[in-house]
């Protein structure tokens, strides 16, 4: 996967925030069960040595499509 950071040149470690939505059920007997979840998305892309924002749009489909399927995401 081909990811540089075109502020510090880092090409190892990046940082991506992601969300994920649960459904949350409260039973008659107190009890709280997580009905069903989403696949998280991705919210944000930094860079883990200077921290600037990378646009995640931006990147090349395949490195897009290796991001969301590693982490299981949309």
């Amino acid at each position: 996967m081909a990811l540089t950071c075109p502020n510090c040149g880092n090409d190892r470690n990046f940082l991506v925030k992601t969300l994920q939505m649960h459904v949350v059920q409260l039973r008659d007997d107190s009890r709280v069960e997580a009905s069903e979840e989403g696949k998280p998305a991705v919210i944000e892309v930094l860079c883990d040595e200077c921290e600037k924002e990378l646009n995640f749009a931006e990147f090349e489909e395949q490195v897009r499509n290796e991001l969301l399927l590693t982490l299981g995401a949309r």
